[in-house]
């Protein structure tokens, strides 16, 4: 915000305080032009291979911004304009730019919703699978010979591997793909995918699960979707803070039959 003072206003204060408002206009015109600096070189993120192109994250983001990617020609494009220049886009209503800008800070950040920590993805379409993982923190006794030692434990992640071609129920009803998935990759290789969770042994559940017919639950897969990632709207109770008590209070007076 530039300060203004007119040519009177300034006449009419004392001398001694006239260097102090020249001051105080210079650093607030300096503090005014650095932030929009610092907004024009904010960092571009790269793009995550869940979130490959700006369409997809406006898709994920929801609130209809996807309507708006034709305007966005590069991800750079989509991180670097400012507001203004997003309005001169048609980019509308400005609670919807403010909501675009803040999800680019958010992402900027690495604050991703689910999905946003996948590896292998294509098409959009990213698979989780149930597999077992030593855990040396869970031990297990073993009775060996009248002797009970002590084994590292195991325990149960969700973690996503690449896209299987077709998925058949095994002997032992756990799902396995025509290509194995690479010697089941290494075990090292294996991270947890936030955001959801298994369901009795081996069901995975959360948030937009498509589970694979044949796999008995191990197996599901994640589809980009509009709104995914949105952050939803609340909805004013009663006419808002401000009316509420006013509108509560009139409406009792309606029960009553006092207010005609």
């Amino acid at each position: 915000m530039i300060v203004r003072h007119t040519t009177s206003a300034v006449h009419s204060l004392p001398s001694f305080l006239i260097p102090s408002l020249q001051r105080a206009t210079t650093i607030t015109t300096s503090q005014h032009r650095t932030l929009h600096s610092r907004s024009a070189e904010a960092p571009v993120p790269p793009p995550l291979p869940f979130v490959p192109d700006p369409q997809t994250f406006l898709t994920l983001i929801g609130r209809k911004l996807s309507q708006h990617s034709s305007k966005f020609e590069t991800w750079e494009q989509l991180f670097r304009l400012s507001s203004q220049q997003l309005r001169d886009l048609g980019v509308e209503p400005p609670r919807n730019r403010r909501y675009l800008l803040w999800w680019r800070d958010k992402y900027r950040r690495g604050e991703y919703g689910i999905g946003g920590d996948l590896v292998h993805v294509k098409d959009g379409v990213g698979e989780l699978r149930v597999v077992e993982k030593e855990d040396p923190k869970q031990t297990k006794s073993t009775d060996v010979s009248g002797k009970t030692s002590l084994l590292p434990g195991m325990r149960k992640i969700i973690v996503n591997t690449p896209l299987s071609e077709s998925v058949e129920e095994g002997e032992a009803g756990e799902g396995k793909t025509s290509q194995k998935i690479a010697a089941e990759e290494a075990e090292e290789s294996w991270k947890r995918v936030r955001g959801f969770g298994i369901r009795g042994a081996h069901t995975i559940i959360g948030p937009y699960v498509e589970p694979v017919k044949g796999t008995d639950g191990r197996v599901a897969r994640l589809r980009v979707k509009e709104g995914m990632w949105e952050e939803r709207r609340g909805h004013k109770v009663d006419g808002g803070e401000r009316r509420k008590e006013f509108n509560r209070a009139m409406r009792r007076l309606k029960e009553k039959g006092t207010l005609k």
